[in-house]
């Protein structure tokens, strides 16, 4: 015979909604086999989740580490970022972006730096004012103390080529220098700082 707390309905009698309630049924007791299931589900899950973040760090995302101070205020000397090495395969180079390229005087070496001016963009620089197709650049990346007096006459950037610069002007070398980079040698898009914790988050 089945016992029930008083005043509670009995479960042979249909409730006021017109629905039969049902006993409550306690789990079974849990056997270390069942523990032990439970555990290897839990690995498995645990190794599957490692493996995914290995496939997408080592194929979708790059770890590089910032050398130099040309990118200051947002990127220092020696921090650690994220650059996404396939983004441009399915979205273009925009102005503003942050990105990884190959020196072209010395592929071997790379350097980060902004996208300041696309294919076919008329841009000049009248001390230190970036002018992009006939209209000032608006540039709040760059403070006014790494701001420099340098000039430039007006070029057409080629077709496959960008114009990159750092945001620290007055100490970069960049395509002031060496001129506009050509589309093969970009390679990734800087993301996300990881490391030291006060400089982590996205780079814009």
């Amino acid at each position: 015979m089945e016992a029930f707390p008083p005043d509670s309905p009995d479960p042979s009698q249909p409730s006021a909604s017109g629905v039969e309630l049902s006993p409550v049924l306690l789990p079974p007791a849990s056997t270390p086999a069942s523990n032990t299931s439970r555990l290897r589900l839990w690995l498995r899950d645990l190794l599957v989740s490692v493996a995914a973040s290995v496939l997408i760090i080592t194929f979708l995302y790059q770890p590089v580490r910032v050398e130099g101070t040309s990118m200051l205020p947002r990127l220092e000397d020696q921090d650690r970022l994220f650059i996404n090495k396939f983004v441009y395969r399915f979205s273009a180079i925009e102005r503003g972006d942050v990105v990884v390229f190959r020196y072209p005087r010395n592929p071997e070496t790379s350097y980060i730096k902004r996208v300041i001016a696309l294919p076919g963009d008329r841009l000049s620089i009248d001390r230190g004012t970036v002018w992009l197709n006939g209209e000032p650049l608006s540039e709040k990346y760059v403070p006014d103390e790494f701001r420099d007096l340098r000039s430039m006459a007006e070029i057409v950037v080629p077709d496959g080529f960008y114009f990159m610069m750092g945001d620290h002007r007055s100490i970069s070398s960049d395509s002031r220098d060496f001129g506009p980079v050509e589309r093969p040698l970009i390679y990734g898009k800087a993301v996300f700082v990881y490391w030291p914790q006060r400089d982590a988050g996205p780079v814009r």
